[in-house]
């Protein structure tokens, strides 16, 4: 069974951010954190080299595969930044239609500059999708 390369560490959460080239990017990396933590509770933590997460759940497939993994996270990407809504958007289609402008992946919501978004809309979408997660998995605020 293979591990997934990215994995939570004890890298420092402002080192990561005080390293990101881009000012602006820089800027909504760590509004977004901010908004996640005031949210939440929960301390950042590093996931791998580039993606900050706050809180963790544990999942088993029936295949065998199981993990950690985080259960909301932002990372500031090159072309935009990324943020992670891990149980994907399906469900949240009237929240989609009010978020601004954005382009999704199966759990990556990509913004090019938080201004394209409403961010009560976003804070939302977080508290939404975090509730989905503790009723679907194992979790912690760690």
């Amino acid at each position: 069974m293979t591990e997934l390369k990215t994995q939570q560490s004890d890298a420092s959460v402002n080192s990561f951010l005080e390293s990101i080239e881009h000012e602006k990017r820089k800027t909504d990396t760590v509004t977004v954190c901010d908004l996640i933590a005031r949210l939440t509770g929960w301390k950042a933590k590093m996931w791998g080299k580039s993606i900050i997460g706050f809180g963790a759940y544990e999942y088993h497939y029936e295949s065998g595969r199981s993990g950690r993994w985080m259960m909301v996270g932002v990372s500031p990407r090159k072309t935009s930044l990324t943020i992670y809504i891990m149980p994907g958007f399906s469900g949240f289609d009237d929240l989609m239609g009010k978020l601004g402008k954005y382009k999704t992946g199966k759990s990556c919501l990509y913004v090019n500059k938080l201004e394209d978004v409403d961010e009560s809309v976003l804070e939302e979408l977080v508290v939404k999708s975090i509730d989905v997660m503790k009723d679907r998995y194992e979790w912690s605020a760690e």
